[in-house]
């Protein structure tokens, strides 16, 4: 069951960016801190887990304000039996998001477990990794480029058009990548009882590793309220080994 952690959620969240730079920050934003989403997530029709995403509040990084994003994902009581993972994320966005200052993952997968952390210097225009303590070499920034989490954070501040692909460059700290999706279509769409008024994005998957790499016709599928709030309210992957799919089921803390 590792695969329904990393395919519904961080896949998305790496791919989901955008290129649309001006206007974007002057916005008001779409979330503010207390802000609380909570998805269940299922490998075929077979619940498996759940995925929180949360605003917290500001913090100060390095001297620096920052915005505060955490995501939690854990498998449920069944599937723990099977394969336990308990993950969470910590990103920091300077406060305008206008790019990354921190990224943080804590991995606890069946037996392995991980601890990275992404420094972003934006003085010398470097990201420094480090996992389990031990560092790697920086790598070069791209202008403006955001964590996966922070990335999608980010999308959700613009406005979104139908046939239109967009991008925005992001990095975990080991490689960059610039994401690409595309707004395919407006749809209305029913989730645990209630429709939606949605955009469906698919992110391009060539720079996408893994069981995407390895998946002839695989494809991830998102439906983003086309509201103010920009809140995700399903996820539906489709690779080799099954289809998984994540479904909002409460939302706390939105703006009015």
């Amino acid at each position: 069951m590792k695969y329904d952690i990393k395919i519904i959620i961080l896949s998305c969240l790496l791919l989901l960016c955008s290129s649309v730079f001006t206007h974007g920050a002057d916005r008001q934003m779409p979330f503010r801190p207390g802000e609380k989403l909570a998805f269940v997530l299922k490998w075929v029709n077979i619940p498996a887990g759940k995925a929180v995403l949360r605003v917290e509040p500001f913090t100060d990084i390095n001297g620096i304000k920052a915005r505060h994003f955490v995501m939690t994902a854990k498998t449920n009581k069944f599937v723990d039996f099977f394969y336990k993972v308990r993950d969470r994320i910590d990103a920091y966005a300077d406060i305008k998001m206008n790019h990354s200052v921190l990224f943080k993952k804590k991995q606890k997968e069946g037996s392995y477990k991980k601890h990275s952390i992404v420094n972003f210097d934006w003085k010398k225009n470097q990201a420094g990794y480090s996992n389990n303590g031990k560092k790697r070499k920086p790598i070069a920034l791209m202008p403006g480029s955001f964590d996966p989490l922070s990335a999608f954070y980010f999308i959700r501040m613009m406005d979104l058009k139908v046939k239109t692909s967009i991008k925005r460059p992001v990095t975990d700290g080991k490689k960059n990548v610039i994401g690409v999706i595309n707004v395919i279509s407006r749809q209305n769409l029913k989730v645990n009882g209630k429709i939606y008024d949605t955009f469906l994005v698919e992110p391009e998957l060539k720079n996408v590793g893994g069981v995407f790499k390895k998946s002839k016709k695989s494809k991830i599928q998102l439906w983003i309220t086309a509201d103010s709030n920009r809140i995700p309210v399903k996820i539906k992957s489709k690779v080799a080994v099954g289809t998984f799919s994540g479904e909002l089921i409460s939302s706390k803390g939105l703006i009015p």
